[in-house]
């Protein structure tokens, strides 16, 4: 199957088992509030960003792995494949057990990161429940590497949504039946186990030469470059872990756990539909590995533009929707007194789209294993990101949490991507660069700003909340994807994905 092909397959699978994913824990998260409360929302938010500062031991060796098993793969080397996967295993272990060491020595000070706690549950037993369920997480999750290096990921798809729904319908009718929290938690780390065992079958199942015992060791060379992307990796680790998890503590810290709470709605909102379609995006990272070691400069930056402009879309459409229709979503799945006020939700949108547009420079970046060259700027966006949030949160509120993120994602933005994406992979110029960003960033700003003005003033006429909802959709479906087509309808690249689809359609689809 030729990269196109299993690009748009993961492409498909990826937007299907996202979109389902959404759906599941919209309804899950309503039922969970009213079964609990808005503080036991809080509580999973803020401990499942704990939780994640602790995968900063992980390195960011799957990441490295999977870059490693490209070339192996590309050539059928079942040797290197076997000791790549053997190597892999061993360091999970030990990252493992690590973790569990690490989540059991900060247990004690958990409730630092608390303003006050009005639940009845312990939370330091809860919180050693969260760090059973990432130990699990890591003894055979390794195996999805290969998956995602040959291009598989709609296999993990799959089984991740069966997970899904199975969980979530355990849980909330365990909730509804005891109204447990413990119950809840236990649900969750009995189904972590077995989505992984299911996965680990599955590669067994498709990979059988994994399952001989091979204790050949990697090539020294291969070790060595390993070592050196995990090194670099960290600082990358550290530097996400930090910038992406550490909003629900400031919050925590300095607003309170329903603030949290509420904060965790639109988080779940916003970050189903960062997956929907971020993901989208990543889903195409191993065809880019591929892609890098077979072809020229450039044609890589013709394909990079190709993806940039998509990934231009889908941040544009989705965060035009996001401004339109999330407040009146949040008051129909919830009730008018979890919503937020209007200015949050203008730093939460603009945030996303910067984010969003990562994306197709993140994917090339990791896809040529660039790692080592910038693995200090994550620790600086880290940095700033805590300063600003902290000194901003308590001038502002909630929405200078956000505005600290903004600000510390200029770093890559203005170092990472022009000179170790735009010029070492392409040799195109800094000025080039700034050009096309600017121009990306400014579309983005007229687009939603006339969409959510025109959307204000039709709803000045319609008092149906529900209507409001529905027509308000319906000009997020038009408005946004008009302009971009009145703008790039006689661009290159959108003849491309216009030649593309009709393409796939008829199944010609070719290298």
């Amino acid at each position: 199957m030729s990269r196109t092909k299993s690009s748009i397959r993961n492409f498909i699978f990826t937007i299907v088992s996202n979109f389902s994913a959404i759906v599941i824990g919209l309804i899950s998260q309503k039922l969970f509030i009213e079964i609990l409360g808005i503080e036991y929302m809080g509580i999973n938010g803020l401990f499942t960003n704990i939780i994640s500062l602790l995968g900063i031991v992980e390195m960011g060796v799957g990441t490295a792995i999977i870059y490693s098993l490209y070339g192996p793969l590309e050539n059928d080397d079942r040797d290197i494949v076997s000791a790549l996967m053997n190597f892999y295993k061993k360091t999970y272990n030990i990252i493992a057990f690590v973790v569990l060491l690490l989540g059991i020595c900060i247990t004690p000070f958990v409730q630092f990161f608390i303003k006050e706690v009005n639940v009845g549950i312990n939370i330091k037993f809860v919180f050693i429940m969260f760090i059973i369920d990432i130990v699990c997480s890591y003894l055979l999750s390794y195996k999805r590497s290969i998956l995602y290096a040959d291009q598989k990921n709609y296999i993990i798809n799959i089984v991740h949504i069966v997970y899904l729904v199975v969980m979530n319908f355990l849980q909330i009718t365990c909730l509804y039946i005891t109204k447990n929290y413990y119950v809840y938690l236990v649900i969750k780390i009995i189904m972590r186990i077995s989505e992984n065992i299911i996965i680990s079958l599955v590669v067994n199942n498709k990979y059988s030469y994994l399952k001989k015992k091979n204790n050949s060791r990697l090539d020294k060379k291969i070790e060595k470059e390993i070592i050196k992307k995990v090194k670099s990796l960290f600082f990358h680790k550290i530097g996400g872990f930090v910038t992406n998890s550490t909003d629900n503590l400031i919050i925590s810290k300095f607003l309170g756990l329903a603030v949290v709470g509420l904060y965790s709605n639109y988080y779940l909102i916003i970050s189903s539909v960062t997956n929907l379609f971020g993901q989208a995006i990543s889903a195409i990272t191993p065809s880019i590995g591929h892609l890098l070691v077979l072809s020229d400069k450039k044609k890589n930056y013709e394909v990079f533009c190709r993806i940039r402009f998509a990934n231009f879309w889908i941040a544009t459409f989705s965060g035009t929707s996001i401004l339109v229709l999330i407040q009146i979503f949040v008051q129909l799945w919830l009730g008018s007194e979890y919503v937020l006020p209007s200015v949050v939700i203008y730093v939460l949108v603009f945030n996303y789209f910067q984010k969003m547009m990562r994306n197709s420079y993140s994917a090339f970046k990791d896809a040529a294993g660039i790692f080592y060259e910038d693995r200090y700027v994550p620790i600086l966006e880290a940095v700033l990101n805590i300063i600003f949030s902290i000194i901003l949160v308590q001038l502002v509120g909630l929405c200078g949490v956000f505005i600290g993120t903004i600000i510390s994602g200029l770093v890559l933005w203005c170092y990472s991507y022009p000179k170790l994406v735009y010029n070492k992979l392409f040799n195109r110029n800094y000025k080039k660069y700034i050009i096309e960003t600017v121009k990306y960033i400014l579309l983005f700003i007229m687009i939603s700003v006339f969409t959510y003005i025109l959307s204000l003033s039709i709803n000045t006429m319609i008092t149906s909340v529900l209507e409001k909802f529905f027509i308000n959709m319906l000009i997020c479906m038009v408005v946004p994807n008009s302009i971009i087509y009145f703008f790039f309808r006689k661009n290159d690249v959108f003849k491309y994905f216009a030649n593309t689809f009709k393409s796939f359609l008829t199944n010609k689809i070719k290298l």
